[in-house]
């Protein structure tokens, strides 16, 4: 085989690389597209009237990730089974961002934190890697962690909107969670870098509590909670 004839067949391979390239990032616009939609929409329960429309929004946020199953159902269909850490750089991100999105629709309902294996469900992937498309463990990680900034917001909030018990259960959760985390021996620089972030939402939410309890809230809230049960 001469030389030029060795940089026609590398051309082939690279135009069909690129191809493969293109056709997923048409298919991840779209599931960033259905992300953001969801994201919206789980956003007005910052709001004052958002905490009584929270069952809504959630049930609201399950119908659309129909759309993102539909969407990674597609994806799956774009590259070879077994390159999917060749092209796994091209939807990590929106993967990280649909796993926040689901877990805060699970909090949100019940207070808990979603697993993997649940996450995977709602999007109608794999959660092993030997399964194919899957959740890979790091982009789930992630995920939660971009919760935990959210709930601190959300504590912020609740205040604000005279809730005085929900900060203290985010509180809760937050340090369960960062107890967690601590467990974990983490060597992706990325996700060691996101997790320390964990601290000052840790903070934030204290700070929050601690506010409700010079005010004498914390007691009103704990009451409440009481009564509720």
């Amino acid at each position: 085989m001469s030389v030029s004839d060795m940089f026609i067949v590398l051309q082939g391979v690279l135009t069909a690389d690129q191809d493969i390239r293109e056709e997923i990032r048409k298919v991840v616009q779209a599931l960033e597209q259905t992300a953001r939609e969801i994201l919206t929409l789980l956003q007005g329960v910052h709001q004052g009237a958002g905490f009584q429309d929270i069952p809504k929004k959630c049930q609201k946020a399950r119908e659309h990730f129909g759309t993102v199953r539909t969407q990674l159902e597609s994806l799956k269909t774009k590259f070879p089974a077994d390159q999917y850490y060749r092209f796994h750089e091209h939807w990590r991100f929106v993967l990280q961002r649909l796993v926040f999105l689901a877990a805060f629709v699970v909090y949100l309902e019940s207070e808990t934190l979603v697993t993997r294996e649940a996450v995977a469900e709602i999007l109608g992937i794999e959660a092993e890697r030997e399964r194919g498309f899957h959740l890979d463990i790091e982009d789930y990680l992630s995920g939660v962690l971009t919760l935990a900034s959210e709930l601190a917001r959300l504590a912020v909030n609740s205040v604000t909107a005279g809730d005085y018990s929900r900060p203290l259960r985010i509180s809760a959760f937050i340090n369960e969670l960062d107890s967690g985390f601590r467990l974990l021996n983490l060597k992706n620089d990325s996700l060691r870098k996101r997790y320390d972030g964990l601290k000052y939402d840790v903070k934030k939410i204290e700070e929050v509590v601690y506010d409700l309890s010079i005010r004498g809230l914390n007691k009103e809230a704990t009451v409440g909670a009481g009564g509720e049960k």
